[in-house]
């Protein structure tokens, strides 16, 4: 078995994916001896400059939904899906204009330490360290996908759970040594990694196979055969999928509902009555998306490692830029792979249309030049790694600081002194890993961008309010701000685990229903549209109803947010952890 998987295995792609691999591990080990206080495991020292946390914030963010699921969805679904990028994009603007500045001039170490201060209640920072944990085990859940599907392609027999597992140590293990400072280098360098792993093979195929206006007469030409293969179990869905664009229902539980319609005449009616539903599932999409930005946890953390409020507005206008000029070039890969790579719908989960970037290559290029092909494969291959290898430490970071400097040095030891922090961030890390890798080995099938829209969905739902409102409108309370997190934020979770859990593990019982229903399954599985608004509603009614209780000293905690730095207003909140670095 072993001699036949490694005769199976191409050289240049292994050995340049693997190649990332160990450039990531001997960075980590390298700036773990340069962390050496609480300060730079939880905030980098406060001291990252522009543009290293401008491409730090890009290499966490373009995770392997960007690199990989974007492609994959524009391949699958067609050019509705590019809402994803362009949402994704957009959600800088609001954090620019709205949230940047006025959380790092507030000062912390993570997000709970903003609400606790926000509103003097530890009662809030247990609420706020649950939906860190939240947001961050379902957004971990895509990248592990990401790595389980490409080891899978590159070692051909290897099973998907192991590429799961390899991943999530390696990551695990550089967290745990350098925490924050120590991962800022490695994702800065991952960012211009994957630019150049995006980008590249790009040019290279498109001089290979030839440019757009080459495949327009092609596929004006293959569009009969096109119609015939919608109706193929496993080929391309087109518009036979009325709940397009982004797969409300899965096509097999389209399939079968429409197989069951009694008559031509009843399957018409039935497509007919749900079409509308899709663009409502597109506008609840985009509020995820632009709103969830604004409300991920392990982004917002990154925040507080730029000196002041005004680098911090600086590095979101650049962040813009850089993943804007990224976000050109994935929907190219599934526009080829649509049109020219029809295999890649033969199959579904770790060997369907998630992985268009890497094959793509090997299957255009490798036909008549197969060194090429396995080269530029290689390279792309290498730009999945450092997707998901940047992102999985952002997120692992944030949920290991929440553990660490929120639970035990917060809540459960007040009294710890720094050096037991530090032990326990090393610990959480360990423990965070295990249960992301446990949770990555159940995805196999769902989509990666599938899965990243519902991580933003309860980010837009809880924290995007909760620093939307607590910034800019003073009269919000402590009892207001829970009201509208927990009711917003854990019916969001509800309704998304109710719909991934009947995917995952194909609950016949579920999938009937969804079909007889599919109004309430677009609004469970993508429950932004009403679940933002529910939230801000809470916490405005909540509020007013105890209005008598907003922190007395709401004026000052205001201006600290909003004045001018050169008032000197700015503050450190955590006072205790002033003389950390020293």
């Amino acid at each position: 078995m072993n001699v036949l998987l490694a005769m199976t295995v191409d050289p240049w792609i292994a050995a340049l994916a693997l190649a990332t691999v160990a450039v990531t591990v001997a960075m980590g080990f390298w700036s773990a001896g340069k962390s050496k206080s609480a300060g730079d495991f939880f905030v980098a020292g406060r001291s990252v400059s522009v543009g290293w946390n401008a491409s730090a914030i890009s290499g966490e963010y373009l995770s392997a939904a960007s690199f990989m699921g974007v492609a994959g969805m524009v391949m699958l679904n067609g050019y509705d899906a590019l809402w994803y990028p362009v949402c994704y994009a957009c959600g800088y603007l609001f954090l620019l204009l709205f949230i940047a500045g006025p959380l790092r001039r507030f000062g912390a170490y993570t997000i709970p330490d903003f609400a606790e201060g926000r509103y003097d209640s530890p009662l809030f920072r247990k609420i706020a360290v649950c939906f860190v944990l939240f947001i961050g085990f379902f957004y971990t859940m895509p990248q592990m996908k990401g790595a389980g599907t490409t080891l899978a392609y590159i070692f051909p027999g290897l099973p998907y759970w192991a590429g799961v597992v390899v991943v999530g140590a390696v990551i695990t293990l550089n967290v745990s040594l350098g925490g924050m400072k120590g991962i800022t280098l490695v994702q800065a360098f991952q960012y211009w990694l994957k630019m150049f792993a995006i980008a590249l093979p790009v040019f290279v195929l498109a001089s290979v196979v030839g440019h757009y206006h080459e495949h327009l007469g092609a596929n004006a030409s293959a569009a009969p055969a096109a119609v015939e293969r919608k109706a193929l179990p496993g080929k391309a869905p087109g518009d036979a999928q009325w709940l397009a664009p982004f797969g409300s229902l899965t096509t097999k539980a389209v399939d079968n509902a429409l197989k069951s319609a009694p008559s031509p005449e009843a399957k018409a009616e039935l497509e007919a009555a749900r079409r509308p539903y899709s663009l409502l599932y597109t506008y609840s999409l985009i509020i995820a998306l632009v709103c969830g930005t604004a409300g991920l946890p392990h982004i917002l953390v990154r925040f507080y490692t730029n000196p002041d409020g005004v680098a911090a507005k600086r590095t979101t206008m650049w962040v813009m830029i850089l993943i804007g000029v990224f976000y050109v070039f994935p929907p190219v890969y599934g526009v080829l792979g649509r049109s020219l790579t029809p295999e890649l719908y033969d199959a579904v989960g770790a060997k369907g249309t998630d992985k268009v970037v890497l094959e793509l290559p090997t299957l255009l290029a490798g036909k008549d030049h197969p060194l090429l092909g396995s080269i530029l494969s290689g390279i792309t291959c290498a730009g999945a790694f450092a997707a998901f290898m940047s992102t999985f430490s952002g997120l692992l970071v944030s949920m290991t600081g929440a553990l660490a400097h929120d639970i035990y040095g917060r809540i459960l030891r007040p009294q710890s002194t720094p050096e037991q922090r530090l032990k326990a961030f090393k610990w959480s890390a360990v423990i965070v890993g295990g249960l992301a890798v446990a949770l990555g080995t159940q995805v196999e099938k769902p989509n990666i961008n599938f899965l990243v829209g519902q991580a933003f969905a309860i980010a837009a739902a809880s924290y995007f309010p909760l620093l939307f409102m607590s910034v800019w409108w003073r009269g919000m309370t402590m009892k207001g701000a829970a009201a509208g997190m927990l009711g917003g934020g854990l019916a969001a979770l509800a309704a998304i685990t109710l719909t991934t859990l009947s995917d995952v593990y194909s609950v016949k019982s579920l999938a009937d229903f969804w079909v007889a229903h599919p109004l309430l399954r677009i609004l469970c599985e993508q429950p932004a549209i009403w679940a933002v608004p529910l939230s801000i509603g809470l916490m405005i009614v909540v509020s007013k109803a105890t209005s008598a209780q907003v922190p007395a000293d709401v004026r000052m905690k205001m201006l600290v947010l909003h004045a001018p730095e050169a008032l000197g207003l700015k503050q450190e909140y955590i006072k205790e952890h002033e003389g950390l670095g020293h």
